[in-house]
């Protein structure tokens, strides 16, 4: 997560703070508003992250805006208007929108495939048909913690296939005593 950020994130910093200035009044609030939008970010991309990560960052950002206006005690009609205006030129893209989301789909679809069996069905009654912890590990006839575990180990591998890694579990090996001791 925090390499996503720093490869992907990051370097939209100048862009951001662009858009950010050209839609806010108030110069002295860009960088706020910047960090604020970063951690909105941030947040919302730990239960997934994102395919396309500018329109991902711009959209956070658009809506931070107009919820910081609407908030506002003397709120400018003008720029909840301009703001919203944002949203209307951004459906030009509809297309192209509908064509990231399947082939987001698709590589999702793959990246499942790569799990192993109880891996992908654990994930995917978590993940897709909603269930919660204790309602999987009900069905399946497993604990809770192996419930935590297997989502917790498959989403890595997704996250991983859809950054164009192997999208293979990793399971990690228990530290040895000495690396206890020197940790």
């Amino acid at each position: 997560m925090d390499e996503w950020f720093r490869r992907e994130v990051l370097p939209l910093e100048r862009s951001l703070a662009r858009f950010v200035r050209r839609n806010w009044r108030v110069d002295d609030e860009v960088m706020d508003l910047v960090h604020d939008i970063y951690a909105q970010a941030y947040a919302s991309a730990r239960s997934g992250l994102p395919v396309n990560t500018r329109q991902y960052l711009f959209t956070v950002a658009r809506n931070h805006l107009i919820n910081r206006a609407k908030r506002a005690r003397i709120v400018s009609f003008e720029l909840v208007a301009d703001l919203e205006m944002i949203e209307h030129r951004a459906d030009l893209l509809d297309t192209e929108r509908h064509l990231n989301a399947r082939e987001a789909l698709r590589r999702v679809q793959a990246g499942l495939e790569k799990l192993s069996p109880r891996v992908r069905e654990i994930v995917w009654l978590r993940k897709v048909e909603g269930l919660n912890v204790r309602e999987t590990a009900d069905r399946l006839g497993i604990g809770q913690d192996a419930v935590n575990h297997q989502v917790m180990m498959g989403m890595k591998a997704l996250a991983d296939h859809m950054l164009g890694g192997a999208g293979r579990i990793v399971r990690s090996r228990p530290a040895s005593p000495r690396e206890e001791a020197d940790g």
